[in-house]
C-alpha cells in the first residue's frame, strides 16, 4: 500500500499541488466491479481545500487517473456501520449516500481517522460520525491532547513526510563526505550506526551530568503543583459564590422579558386605537355638515364634499381582524350608514327641486325672441350644477338607486325644456325658410304659434319618421317670392330650361343654405354642451381619459365592459333629452326639399360635412349617430331629386308645329352642373355627385335621341347636332373630371350629325350634272377607259356642253340662297351654328365642284369644256347670300 500511496502522490496529487494524507482500497458495496482508492487530500496552497478523491486504475491498467473529487465540507455523516464488531462496510453521505466495502477493516478504521482528524482542524462545520468506535477516535486523538491536531505538526497526520530542502542539502554533504556512501551502502550504514552509538554515548552522559538540575526542575514542579491545587480551590468557592449571582440573574432576565412582552402588547393595542380613531372618526363639523349643511351657497358646498369624501373613506377602510366584533367600532359603522342616507336624502331633494324647476322654467323658450334663429344657452345652469358633480359621484357611489332616480328625473324635465326649445327654434327656422318679404314675416310674428299659417302648412310633414304624410296639397300651394318674380316650388331640369338665367331665384337658395347651416351650427354645440355636461355631472367619463393598467385579462375585460355601458348611458340619456332632433330636422328637411327640389344639394354638403366633424370627435356620439340618421333622409332626397329629373325627362313632349331648338332638359342640365359645382366644391359626398352626374348625362344623351328621332317640324340631324354641340360646350366649359368620356361622346355625335345634315341638306345642287357623271363613272366602272368615254353616244361632248349650259352662276346662287333660307328655319338662334354649318356645306359644295372638274379633265382631255361658274364665283355666293341674311 505504501509503493501505491507514493505513486498516486507522485503521479496525481503533486502535479495539482496536493497532499495524499490518508487512503483506502475500496469497492461498491453490492456490485462486483474493480477495486478504486479512495484519498483524502489537502491543498499545499492557502487556505487549505480539504478533498475526498476517487481514484481508479485506467482501462489498460497502466497508470491511474482521477474519477470522482468531493469537497469535505460538503461531506456530512460518516457510518462505520458496527462499532464493536470488524466491518469493512461504510458510508459516506455528500449529496448522496455513497456505500463501500474496504479491502481490509484496519484500512477502514485508518481512512476513517484520518478524516476525523481532518474535519477536526480545518471545518467548522463538524461531520458527524456513527457506529465508530469511540477508542479509535480517543487513540487517534489522546486525551487532553487535542491540540495536536489543531495545532501541532501535521506529521502526527501521517508518517510520510517529504525531505525539506535544508535536509536534503545536509544528506547530500553528508554523502560526499564518505566517498563509498552510493557504491557501498553498507559500509556507509554501518558507519553511521557507529557514529550513532558514540552520541547516544555522549548524550546519556550529559544527561547523567545534569541530574541535580532535574532534582531540582522536579521539586519545582511539586511546589507548581501546590500552587494549582490552591488556586482551584479558591475557584471552586468562587464558582458557588457565582452560581448564586447566576440564579439571581435568571429570575431578572425572566423579570424583563415578561416586562417586554407587556410593553409591546400595550404598543400594539395603542396602534390599533389609533388606527380606529384616525379612520374611523368623523369631527363635528362633518357631521354637522352632512346633517344641516347649505347646499345652496360654495362654501356650504365644498363643506358638504370634504364631510362626503370623509365619511366614505370612513366607511371604506379596511378593517383589521377582529375590529368587527368591537361594540364601539359597530355603533361607528351605524353612525355612518345613518348619516349616508339623511345626506343622500337631503342631496337627493335638493338636485330633484333644482332639476324639476328648470324643466319648467320658461325665460329660456324662443316666445320672446321669434326673429332670431339662435337657440338658448344652457351654460349657466350647467356651470351651477357642475358644483355638485363630486356629490353626485359619491352619490353614484354610496346610494346607486338614488343616483339612477335624479338621472331619470333630470332627463325628464329637460327633455321637457329642450323640446319646448327645439321646437321653438324650428318654427323660426321654418317662418325664415318658407317666407321671403315682410309682409310674410310680419304675418307669421304676430299669429300664435297654433294658428299659424306656418303649421298649416307643414303640420302634414310632422311625424315620427319625418317623411311626408298626408296632404301635400297645401305645400303645392305655398309659393317664394324674391327679385319681383315667381317661380315654381318643384324645380326641375325642364322647369329651368323654359326659365332664363334672371329667372332663377339664386338669393332664395343662397338663404336657404344659410338657414339649414344656422340650424346645424346651431345644434351642434347644444348637442356637444350637453353630452360634455352629462358626461361630467353623473361622471360617466371618469375613467375614460387614462387607460387602465392590464394587470390581467380578466381586468382589462371588465374595464372594456365598464367603458362601454357608461358611454351607452350616455347616448341613452342624450337620446330620451334630444328624442325630437331627428323629427324636427326631418320635417325642415322635407319643407325645404317640397320648396326646392334643389335644396337637397345643399343639405347633402352641408350635412355630409357636419356628420364627418362629429365623427372625427367621437364617431359612437349621439350628434354623430343622429346627424348620420338624417344624412340617409336627405341623400334619400337627393335620389329622389335626381330620378325625378330623369323622369321628366322622360316625359317631354314637343311642339309639332315649331322647331325644337336646344331642349329644355338640356339647358337645364347645364343649370344644375353649374349650381351643383358651385356647391360640392370642395364637399365631402362629391362622390355622390358624379354619380349623379352620369346617370343624368346618360338620361339626357338617351331622350335627346328619343326626342331626334320624334321630332317631325325639325330634321332629327339638327335636333341631335345642336344638342349634343350645346351638351359639348358645357361639358368644356365646366371641365366635370367624371365625364370626360361623355364629353368625347358628345362631341363625336355633334360632328357626325354635323356632316349628316350637311350632305343631306345640300344634296345634289346641279343635279342633272351630279346625274350626268354618275353615268360617266358608270361606264367607267364596267371597263371602258376615260379616255374612251366621249365616243358613248349619251356622254359624247356635246351631251356634256348641253347640261353644263343648263347651270349658269346666276342659277347656282339662286339656289344656294334657297337652301340658306331653308337652312335657317332648321336651326335655333340660341346655339348660333347657322354660320358654322353654312361654311361646311360651302366646303361640300366645293368639293363636289372639283371632282366634276377632276372627272372632266381625265374623260375628255383637250376638250375646253369648263363650267359655267368658278370655285372664286362660289365663294362670292356663300359669302354674299350670307352677309345679305
Amino acid at each position: 500500500m505504501t509503493a501505491i500511496k507514493h505513486a498516486l502522490q507522485r503521479d496525481i496529487f503533486t502535479p495539482n499541488d496536493e497532499r495524499l494524507l490518508g487512503i483506502v482500497n475500496v469497492c461498491k458495496a453490492g456490485k462486483k466491479k474493480k477495486n478504486c482508492f479512495l484519498c483524502a487530500t489537502v491543498t499545499t496552497e492557502r487556505p487549505v481545500q480539504v478533498k475526498v478523491v476517487k481514484v481508479k486504475k485506467s482501462d489498460k491498467g497502466d497508470f491511474y487517473k482521477r474519477q470522482l473529487t468531493w469537497e469535505l465540507r460538503d461531506l456530512t455523516e460518516v457510518d462505520a456501520k458496527d462499532a464493536s464488531k470488524e466491518n469493512p462496510e461504510f458510508d459516506l453521505h455528500f449529496e448522496k449516500v455513497y456505500r463501500w466495502v474496504a479491502s481490509s477493516t484496519a484500512e477502514k478504521n485508518s481512512f476513517i481517522s484520518c478524516i476525523w482528524k481532518l474535519n477536526q482542524r480545518y471545518l467548522r462545520k463538524k461531520v458527524e460520525f456513527v457506529n465508530v468506535s469511540s477508542q479509535l477516535l480517543e487513540e487517534s486523538v489522546p486525551s487532553g491532547e487535542s491540540q495536536s491536531v489543531a495545532g501541532g505538526d501535521e506529521d502526527a497526520l501521517d508518517d510520510y513526510q517529504e525531505l525539506s530542502t535544508r535536509e536534503e542539502q545536509d544528506i547530500e554533504s553528508m554523502m560526499e563526505m564518505c566517498e563509498y556512501a552510493v557504491s557501498n551502502a553498507e559500509a556507509f550504514a554501518e558507519k553511521l550506526f557507529k557514529e550513532l552509538q558514540v552520541l547516544d554515548g555522549a548524550n546519556i552522559q550529559s544527561i547523567m551530568a545534569s541530574e541535580k538540575q532535574v532534582n531540582i526542575l522536579m521539586q519545582l514542579l511539586d511546589e507548581a503543583l501546590t500552587e494549582v491545587d490552591t488556586i482551584e480551590g479558591k475557584l471552586s468557592s468562587y464558582e458557588e459564590m457565582l452560581q448564586s449571582v447566576k440564579e439571581q440573574m435568571d429570575q431578572i432576565s425572566q423579570s424583563n422579558r415578561l416586562i417586554q412582552i407587556s410593553n409591546t402588547n400595550n404598543g400594539k393595542l395603542l396602534n390599533e386605537i389609533q388606527f380606529i380613531v384616525n379612520y374611523m372618526d368623523l369631527s363635528k363639523g362633518q357631521i354637522r355638515a352632512l346633517q344641516e349643511g347649505d347646499l345652496t351657497s360654495p362654501k356650504g358646498i365644498e363643506a358638504c364634499i370634504n364631510a362626503s369624501e370623509a365619511l366614505l373613506q370612513c366607511m371604506n377602510v379596511a378593517l383589521r381582524p377582529g375590529h368587527e366584533k368591537l361594540m364601539a367600532v359597530k355603533q361607528q359603522q351605524q353612525l355612518f350608514v345613518d348619516l349616508r342616507d339623511t345626506f343622500a336624502r337631503r342631496l337627493t331633494n335638493h338636485l330633484n327641486n333644482l332639476f324639476v324647476h328648470q324643466g319648467y322654467d320658461q325665460s329660456s323658450t324662443l316666445s320672446q325672441h321669434q326673429t332670431e334663429l339662435v337657440l338658448p344657452k344652457h351654460s349657466p345652469l350647467h356651470r351651477d350644477l357642475l358644483r355638485y358633480a363630486k356629490l353626485m359621484d359619491w352619490l353614484k357611489n354610496t346610494h346607486r338607486e338614488k343616483y339612477d332616480g335624479l338621472s331619470r328625473t333630470y332627463v325628464d324635465y329637460m327633455s321637457r325644456l329642450y323640446e319646448r326649445e327645439i321646437k321653438d327654434f324650428f318654427e323660426i327656422a321654418k317662418i325664415k325658410m318658407a317666407g321671403t318679404s315682410k309682409e310674410a314675416k310680419g304675418k307669421f310674428a304676430t299669429l300664435p304659434r297654433k294658428e299659424s299659417a306656418l303649421k298649416q302648412e307643414t303640420e302634414s310633414l310632422h311625424g315620427s319618421s319625418g317623411k311626408l304624410t298626408g296632404s301635400t296639397s297645401s305645400l303645392n300651394k305655398l309659393t317664394v317670392q324674391g327679385s319681383n318674380s315667381r317661380r315654381s316650388q318643384s324645380s326641375s331640369l325642364l322647369d329651368m330650361g323654359n326659365m332664363s338665367a334672371s329667372d332663377l331665384d339664386v338669393a332664395d337658395r343662397t338663404k336657404f343654405d344659410k338657414i339649414f347651416e344656422q340650424v346645424l351650427s346651431e345644434l351642434e354645440p347644444l348637442c356637444l354642451a350637453e353630452q360634455d355636461f352629462l358626461s361630467k355631472f353623473f361622471k360617466l367619463q371618469q375613467h375614460m381619459t387614462v387607460a387602465p393598467p392590464l394587470t390581467s385579462s380578466a381586468l382589462h375585460s371588465c374595464t372594456q365592459h365598464s367603458l362601454s355601458s357608461e358611454k351607452d348611458m350616455v347616448r341613452h340619456m342624450m337620446n330620451k333629452i334630444f328624442q325630437s332632433i331627428e323629427t324636427e330636422l326631418n320635417s325642415l328637411i322635407a319643407l325645404g326639399d317640397k320648396i326646392d327640389s334643389f335644396h337637397s344639394l345643399y343639405m347633402l354638403v352641408k350635412m355630409s360635412h357636419h356628420v364627418w366633424t362629429a365623427e372625427n370627435v367621437d364617431p359612437a356620439s349621439f350628434l354623430s349617430t343622429t346627424l348620420g340618421n338624417v344624412l340617409v333622409t336627405v341623400k334619400r332626397n337627393f335620389d329622389k331629386c335626381i330620378s325625378g329629373q330623369i323622369r321628366q325627362m322622360e316625359e317631354v313632349k314637343i311642339s309639332k308645329k315649331s322647331k325644337v331648338g336646344i331642349l329644355s332638359f338640356v339647358t337645364g342640365f347645364e343649370e344644375f352642373a353649374e349650381l351643383a359645382e358651385t356647391i360640392f366644391r370642395n364637399a365631402e359626398r362629391r362622390g355622390d355627385l358624379d354619380k349623379a352626374y352620369v346617370k343624368l348625362i346618360r338620361a339626357v344623351f338617351m331622350n335627346v335621341e328619343k326626342v331626334a328621332s320624334e321630332s317631325q317640324k325639325t330634321p332629327r340631324d339638327v335636333v341631335m347636332m345642336e344638342n349634343f354641340h350645346h351638351i359639348f360646350s358645357t361639358l368644356s366649359r365646366l371641365k366635370i373630371s367624371c365625364l370626360d368620356a361623355e364629353r368625347r361622346e358628345a362631341k363625336h355625335k355633334y360632328t357626325d350629325h354635323l356632316q349628316s345634315y350637311v350632305i343631306n341638306s345640300l344634296g345634289q345642287p346641279l343635279e342633272k350634272l351630279n346625274h350626268f357623271f354618275e353615268g360617266v363613272e358608270a361606264r367607267v366602272a364596267q371597263g371602258i377607259r376615260e379616255e374612251e368615254v366621249s365616243y358613248q353616244l349619251a356622254f359624247n361632248k356635246q351631251e356634256l356642253r348641253k347640261v353644263i349650259k343648263e347651270y349658269p352662276g346666276k342659277e347656282v346662287k339662286k339656289g344656294l340662297d334657297n337652301l340658306y333660307k331653308k337652312v335657317d328655319k332648321h336651326l335655333c338662334e340660341e346655339e348660333s351654328l347657322l354660320q358654322v354649318v353654312w361654311h361646311s356645306m360651302q366646303d361640300e359644295f366645293i368639293r363636289q365642284y372639283k371632282h366634276f372638274e377632276d372627272l372632266i379633265g381625265r374623260c375628255y382631255p383637250g376638250s375646253g369644256i369648263t363650267m359655267e361658274f368658278t370655285i372664286q364665283d362660289m365663294l362670292e355666293y356663300f359669302s354674299s347670300i350670307a352677309q345679305s341674311h
